[in-house]
C-alpha cells in the first residue's frame, strides 16, 4: 500500500530520531520509522548517559551546554531530567602525564584532586592505586528512558506517527518526494531524516548517495555487585586518566565498563567474552570490589565520523535528503540542542539563538564541512 503523504520521514526512532520528530512535529505531518519492534532498543535503550560540560570536540560540548536548560527545566513542567553525580579521574603514578593533558584539554570544567581526596570520594579504590586525580562537578546522571519517552510522546501529541518494524528495503526519490518502502507499506514525503544511528551509511547507500565514512564502534557494560556495605548511591563515576575503564553507580548495583571502542558493522552488538575479562581485569586491578559474578552484561554501538564531530544537515548531492548521525558517545548529552539544531535547518531557518550564542554553526554540522569524505 501507499500511505498519504508526509511533509517528513524520519528513519530512526533512537533518540536523535525521537528528539527531531518530535521538534518537528508541530510545524510538519511527520512519521517516524523504526525498524525494530520498539524505539530505542539499540544504542539509546543501552546508554548508560551523562550529562557533562566537559568532555567532548568544541562542537559536542556547545550542543551539551545548550542542552542544559532543556535537562534542568523541562518545558512541559516536570522533574529535570539530570541528578547530580559528578565525575572523579584516576591516574596512577605512571598516567600523570595523561592527567595533565586531560586537566589541559577540560580546562576550568574540571579540578585538580589529592590522592587523599580521590581515596575519600572513591573508598572502593585500592590504597595506593591512585596517585592524582580530576574532578567534575558538573556531570549528572540522565534519565534516558524518561527522556526518550517525552520525545515520542511529544511526537504524538502533536499528530505525528510512529511505525515500527519498518526497517528500510528500498529508498527512491521520484517527482521530487522521497518513497521508502518498509514491510509496514510504502511512504512517501520530500524530506527524509536519517536517523539510522549505525546504519545511517546504509540508508545513504539506499538512496543511491555516498556514505559519510561513519564508524560504528562496540562498548560493553556490565553489572555487577557491590561490596557489602558500600554507600554506592554517593560514588562519582569513576573514570581512568587514559579511558581503559570506568565504573558507575546504577541502581543499586555497579555497571563497569572497559571503555572499549571496536570498530563494527552495523548490528545487535554483543559483549565479547574477551572484552568482559579485559573489563573484570582492570576494574579488579583498580578496585578493591572481587567480582565473582556478572548480574547482566551488554554492548552498544556508538557512531564517530572521521573528525568526531556530529552531523546535521542537508546532502548536498540529494534534495530533501537530511543527515542526523555521528552522535559518538554524546548522543543523549546533546539531543535536545541538536534536535532543535536540525529540526531548524530541515525549516530552512537560523539556528536557535541560544545555540549560535554557543558557537555552533551551520558550516560546522553541515555534510559538505572539511574532514568528511
Amino acid at each position: 500500500m501507499t500511505d498519504t503523504p508526509y511533509d517528513i520521514i524520519v528513519i530512526g526512532a533512537g533518540i536523535a530520531g525521537a528528539s527531531v520528530a518530535a521538534e518537528l512535529a508541530p510545524h510538519r505531518r511527520v512519521l517516524l520509522l523504526e525498524r525494530e519492534a520498539q524505539p530505542g532498543y539499540h544504542t539509546t535503550g543501552r546508554s548508560a548517559a551523562l550529562y557533562t560540560i566537559a568532555y567532548g570536540p568544541p562542537v559536542i560540548r556547545a550542543l551539551t551546554r545548550a542542552s542544559g536548560a532543556f535537562f534542568n527545566q523541562p518545558p512541559d513542567g516536570t522533574d529535570s531530567f539530570l541528578s547530580p553525580r559528578g565525575v572523579v579521574f584516576v591516574a596512577r603514578d605512571d598516567q600523570t602525564q595523561a592527567l595533565t593533558a586531560l586537566q589541559t584539554d577540560l580546562g576550568t570544567a574540571v579540578t585538580p584532586m589529592t590522592t587523599d581526596a580521590v581515596e575519600e570520594a572513591v573508598p572502593l579504590l585500592r590504597p595506593g592505586y591512585c596517585a592524582a586525580g580530576l574532578h567534575d562537578a558538573t556531570a549528572a546522571d540522565i534519565d534516558v528512558g524518561r527522556l526518550h519517552q517525552h520525545f515520542l510522546a511529544g511526537l504524538r501529541a502533536q499528530g505525528g506517527v510512529l511505525h515500527c518494524k519498518a526497517e528500510v528495503t528500498a529508498l527512491n526519490q521520484h517527482g521530487g518526494n522521497w518513497q521508502v518502502t518498509t514491510p509496514q507499506g510504502t511512504f512517501t514525503a520530500p524530506t527524509i531524516i536519517n536517523a539510522a544511528g549505525a546504519w545511517a551509511d546504509t540508508i545513504a547507500i539506499k538512496a543511491g548517495l555516498p556514505p559519510a565514512d561513519l564508524t560504528p564502534k562496540r562498548r560493553t557494560a556490565l553489572i555487577v555487585a557491590p561490596p557489602k556495605g558500600t554507600d554506592v548511591a554517593s560514588l562519582p563515576l569513576v573514570v581512568d586518566a587514559e579511558e581503559s575503564f570506568y565504573l558507575k553507580p546504577e541502581a543499586g548495583q555497579l555497571l563497569i565498563s572497559p571503555a572499549d571502542a571496536t570498530p563494527s558493522a552495523p548490528c545487535d552488538a554483543q559483549p565479547e567474552e574477551m572484552d568482559v575479562a579485559i573489563c573484570v581485569d582492570r576494574i579488579e586491578t583498580a578496585f578493591d570490589l572481587p567480582i565473582r559474578r556478572i548480574d547482566h552484561k551488554w554492548a552498544g554501538l556508538r557512531s564517530f565520523l572521521p573528525d568526531g564531530d556530529p552531523l546535521a544537515g542537508f546532502d548536498p548531492q540529494a534534495e530533501g535528503f537530511f543527515w542526523l548521525a555521528g552522535q559518538g558517545g554524546y548522543g543523549i548529552q546533546t539531543a535536545p540542542a541538536l534536535a532543535r539544531a536540525a529540526a531548524a535547518l530541515v525549516r530552512g531557518e537560523p539556528l536557535p539563538d541560544d545555540i549560535a550564542a554557543e558557537g555552533v554553526t551551520p558550516q560546522a554540522l553541515s555534510r559538505s564541512r572539511p574532514g568528511l569524505p
